[in-house]
């Protein structure tokens, strides 16, 4: 081959050696590349943990973490009390986990005071510079508001690593608050627990783009496992061969670091409510906090630790403390569990002191605030103990781990480290008073009448601030595909009226089971309505809690909430209308009974041979006094030519009803006055036998015939009541939407919390 002058002449072997190394060059630089970039891709995530409860919360973001090797790199941080042997070691369960713990940090210095607290702050500034500039995170995830969490932020914060704060935003009255939200300024990023939460860290200025609602990490562990096959062994390993489920109580308290007297105080009040109570008792020594050596002298000068009805441990595995707080009679204390998991199970809590002040709680918790002596927690405990709640969801659905997985995905880490804060615009200050808090917090009210179908918005003064209508349709499906429409309707309305919806409560004609939200048998009137389940798809579409009872009880509620029964401990609801019903509120609570029939008082038996009943019987109140059986009456006089008298204006075509009756009684007509007698009579012996039963202080009327029946009613009773019962007044309500008030007083007593 001849070359052209000035050209290289290359062996053609030599050639394709060149080529050869040329792609063998390119293929190592695409592999190097995408090394790089996966590498890139690889988050470093220091995960920090302090203590046992803050462990629960950390533990299943560190399973989901090390469960993406290839796109995050973990590395396990321990301190403060984990390693301290009279607080259980507790740094072994995070080893026996499986996860390599890359430091341990001895940074409590023992005192159990205040000086200890800061010292140990101290202590932990010291020592964690080196192993953060060892480790190098990309970012620091930091839980809630302990003092070492607080030392965690602040290293983090000055060494320029980006943190992401666990369970910000939220309130619980103590120094707690003040060290929360301190870290919640500090940190970059924030996964909080409720949409109240959410709001806290908005009002505090966080950017909204790096606030995620997720909601409680621990609870997609609880609520994934707490329904265990071996339970009872769980149980009986903690408290012995003879203790049955629901038949136990948990008790947790901890030292209030800004009340440390009056903690002690009541801490010793509570062991006394529980010595007298005799239950077998599980109690869990308090955490580190100024305080708690004192608190632990309480318990052992009472002789806790030797006393046969209590178990005293320092700790207890989360996945078993699951199980014993979910099957517990009651929970007792000042833990944030009790406010926060123990909800989720629906068992009774009973929250001491002011450690929890602020917090959502679910209706599971009674709260009592101070005490004097141990009597007021001992009545806790008689009210609480064994009874059942609604489970509820405020501070979790069991998805959290993979929403802050995706929130981790997304952090940028070449943007700008400094975090801005999004300041309001300055303007005049505007006040906000009780009037207006009273106006936005609103409940979802639902009544389910046999003709129409009907939902309000209904603030908390008890306003109907709009109203909705339908005819209720006959068939199951279409009611239901209606509701859920009406309800969304009225939800997305709300927004335009400033209404903050707090839930949906439900009123329904027939018998119905409150504590699962199922109507288990209904009126005639609502076909295709007997055990149904009301709460699960509304609540599904709505995403909101929600209350279902008996509309006679809804109207009882009513009345204690906005009417003649507010303030008042004990007194009965009779409902005076087509049919007759109503509630009995006893010592300030409704009257369900055992299989949620109670204060049926329609079908108070007043005769053994009367009319027969719509429920089958004879002789009940309804077959004498109620719409319907007016009406049936009406028509035979009308059939008899016996109803009309001089007077009295009736149309040919006009149907006949129970107001024509009444209408010609006023008039003259004897025989209509003797069926008006009869049906009072009945109505007032019922009455009787009410007062002589449970003797409530006030009987209230309501329903359309309520007034017509409120001065015979009053006469029976002062003739033949008994001596101490003659003076109970009867009166009409004043109510117009009972139903609906009803419905909507569930949600707005379960808002504004009960308090005790």
């Amino acid at each position: 081959m001849e070359a052209h002058p000035g050209s290289l002449c290359i062996n053609p072997h030599e050639l394709y050696y060149m080529r050869m190394q040329r792609g063998r060059g390119r293929m190592e630089r695409k592999r190097t590349e995408e090394q790089n970039q996966c590498e890139k891709r690889r988050l470093r995530v220091c995960v920090a943990t302090c203590n046992r409860a803050d462990y629960s919360k950390l533990a299943p973001i560190m399973f989901g973490l090390k469960a993406h090797p290839d796109e995050f790199e973990l590395e396990v941080v321990v301190l403060g009390s984990h390693l301290i042997d009279d607080y259980g070691n507790t740094f072994r369960m995070i080893e026996q986990d499986d996860f390599d713990i890359g430091s341990k940090l001895h940074t409590i210095v023992r005192g159990e005071d205040e000086a200890a607290m800061v010292e140990s702050v101290g202590l932990a500034l010291v020592k964690l510079p080196d192993v953060l500039q060892r480790l190098r995170p990309d970012i620091l995830v930091v839980h809630g508001d302990r003092f070492d969490a607080l030392a965690l932020a602040t290293a983090a914060a000055l060494m320029n690593i980006r943190i992401l704060h666990l369970e910000g935003g939220e309130v619980s009255g103590t120094i707690d608050d003040s060290i929360r939200h301190a870290i919640s300024k500090l940190a970059h990023y924030h996964a909080c627990c409720t949409h109240m939460a959410e709001q806290h860290l908005i009002a505090m200025c966080e950017d909204h783009s790096r606030i995620l609602l997720a909601g409680c990490p621990s609870y997609d562990k609880l609520l994934s496992s707490h329904h265990r096959e071996d339970y009872m062994d769980i149980i009986k390993s903690w408290l012995g061969d003879n203790v049955g489920e629901h038949d136990y109580i948990v008790a947790l308290q901890h030292p209030v670091t800004t009340d440390i007297q009056q903690s002690i105080k009541i801490y010793g009040l509570m062991l006394d409510a529980l010595i007298s109570f005799n239950k077998r008792t599980l109690i869990l020594f308090p955490n580190i906090d100024a305080g708690s050596k004192e608190m632990v002298r309480v318990m052992r000068k009472k002789g806790i630790e030797q006393h046969t009805n209590f178990r005293a441990v320092k700790h207890i595995p989360f996945e078993q403390f699951i199980q014993l707080v979910c099957h517990a009679g009651c929970m007792i204390g000042n833990s944030s569990c009790g406010v926060r998991e123990a909800g989720a199970f629906g068992t009774p809590v009973i929250n001491l002191g002011t450690r929890q002040t602020g917090r959502e709680t679910g209706e599971n918790v009674l709260h009592v605030r101070d005490a004097d002596t141990h009597n007021k927690i001992y009545h806790a405990l008689e009210l609480q103990f064994g009874k059942r709640y609604p489970c509820s969801k405020i501070y979790g659905d069991g998805s959290a781990v993979p929403r802050i997985l995706k929130f981790l995905r997304t952090i940028d880490l070449s943007e700008p480290l400094q975090k801005t804060f999004c300041f309001p615009p300055v303007k005049d200050s505007i006040s906000q008073d009780i009037d207006h808090i009273l106006e936005t917090q609103s409940a979802l009210a639902v009544d389910l009448g046999g003709t129409n179908l009907r939902v309000a918005i209904v603030c908390m003064r008890g306003n109907i601030v709009k109203k909705y209508t339908q005819s209720n349709p006959k068939t199951f499906e279409d009611r239901m595909q209606l509701l859920l429409k009406m309800c969304a309707d009225a939800t997305r309305d709300a927004v335009c009226l400033n209404c903050r919806i707090l839930g949906v409560g439900v009123s329904t004609g027939g018998r119905v089971n409150p504590q699962e939200g199922v109507v288990l048998h209904s009126t005639k009137l609502i076909q295709e309505w007997s055990s149904v389940d009301l709460r699960t798809p509304i609540s599904d579409a709505l995403h909101l809690p929600v209350w279902v009872d008996n509309d006679g009880n809804c109207a009882a509620l009513a009345e204690r909430k906005f009417g003649h029964g507010k303030g008042v401990e004990n007194f009965a609801t009779v409902i005076t209308g087509t049919g007759i019903g109503g509630g009995i509120i006893h010592q300030n609570e409704l009257v369900h009974g055992s299989t949620f029939c109670a204060a049926e008082l329609g079908h108070i038996m007043v005769s053994l041979d009367g009319p027969e009943c719509s429920c089958g019987s004879s002789g009940c109140i309804e077959a004498y006094a109620s719409g319907m059986a007016l009406q049936r009456e009406a028509k035979r006089l009308h059939d008899e030519d016996l109803l009309k008298v001089e007077g009295m204006d009736m149309k040919h075509s006009e149907p006949i009803t129970a107001a024509h009756l009444i209408n010609a009684a006023r008039l003259g007509n004897s025989k209509a006055d003797a069926v008006l007698n009869k049906a009072s009579t009945a109505l007032g012996v019922g009455i009787i036998n009410i007062l002589h039963i449970v003797n409530p202080s006030l009987v209230i009327l309501s329903g359309v015939l309520a007034s017509y029946y409120q001065v015979p009613v009053q006469r029976i009773i002062s003739e033949r009541a008994l001596i101490s019962a003659q003076s109970i007044k009867v009166v009409t309500s004043d109510l117009e939407e009972p139903a609906l008030l009803g419905a909507a007083s569930m949600v707005l007593d379960y808002a504004t919390r009960r308090i005790y």
